[in-house]
């Protein structure tokens, strides 16, 4: 069972409101318990472990002052644009492992540079600059997998 076999597998579980899936199959055991709507659990046993990356933390970090957060955040985040992903697949920073990441923070990009490569169904999609502008923020890690529209990159445009 491939890894976006089990992602739908378990959204499908979600939207459906039940609270608790098993499927076992020759070689692969998977069980999902949902809590609440917006989170879910997924045991696999044997023979590989994959991780689910819209598990919620159990243990929140202190949250910080709100009221300078909020204010900081409102003020830094109001002239940024957002660069999101307009496909489902796998985040890759650099064109292969031996080169130098397409983009870095602080990086001046114009319209139509090459941010990230997105790989869906072993097809890499190249992901433009919208904008020119500063890479202010990269929102992804390398080589996580990301959602329809999920932030990649903040770009200062001025």
């Amino acid at each position: 069972m491939r890894i976006k076999e089990i992602q739908s597998l378990i959204k499908f579980v979600a939207k459906s409101g039940a609270s608790e899936v098993s499927l076992e199959m020759k070689d692969v055991k998977i069980t999902i318990k949902t809590n609440d709507s917006s989170s879910s659990q997924v045991v696999v046993k044997d023979p590989i472990i994959v991780p689910h990356p819209q598990s919620k933390p159990l243990v929140s970090p202190p949250a910080p002052d709100p009221t300078v957060t909020q204010q900081n955040t409102v003020e830094e985040q109001s002239n940024l644009i957002t660069i999101s992903s307009p496909i489902i697949g796998t985040f890759y920073r650099k064109p292969s492992p031996d080169k130098p990441s397409f983009v870095e923070v602080g990086d001046i990009v114009s319209e139509g540079t090459v941010l990230c490569v997105i790989e869906a169904m072993k097809l890499f999609n190249d992901i433009e600059s919208e904008v020119s502008g500063k890479i202010v923020k990269i929102l992804v890690e390398d080589t996580s997998p990301v959602e329809f529209d999920q932030p990649l990159f903040l770009i200062d445009p001025s």
